[in-house]
């Protein structure tokens, strides 16, 4: 199975949100499907901060990433976080998130990225293995901090 990557528009929102409501239901976000809906529109309808891409064929996703772009002087410019990034279990262990963790940054890069970060559990050893493949390395001296508002 191929990881072709479709960038998400506005007629994708109710694929996107089962979707990504399988997703945190998996790794136990609660959100109301009505702010999830809420956050994903704009992306689809070409906010410049950020973009949703779907894995597989557009009428049978079996997946999607989230890039939420930012700017970084250390980088040297324009920067994007991997916000989520989600397969179909039934497809997962066949390389497509690896795949895709290689080929959107590169393509985005022709653009002008210059960085893509991402967060992950330390103790989710299968995550750490894929995104050392797609050639991610932890900054040991630093880490993500939040703030809610």
């Amino acid at each position: 199975m191929s990881a072709a990557l479709t960038l998400a528009k506005p007629e994708h929102l109710d694929k996107v949100a089962t979707l990504c409501a399988n997703f945190h239901a998996e790794t136990g976000i609660s959100q109301s499907d009505e702010i999830r809906r809420a956050a994903l529109a704009p992306l689809l309808e070409g906010s410049p901060y950020g973009a949703i891409y779907l894995i597989g064929p557009p009428r049978a996703a079996i997946g999607y990433m989230v890039l939420c772009f930012g700017w970084s002087i250390e980088f040297g410019g324009l920067d994007a976080i991997l916000d989520e990034l989600y397969i179909r279990p039934g497809v997962r262990g066949r390389g497509i998130a690896t795949e895709s963790l290689i080929a959107l940054p590169r393509a985005l890069a022709e653009g002008g990225l210059r960085a893509v970060h991402l967060e992950v559990d330390r103790e989710n050893a299968a995550a750490l293995k894929l995104y050392a493949r797609a050639g991610f390395k932890p900054r040991e001296k630093y880490m993500f901090m939040s703030r809610v508002l």
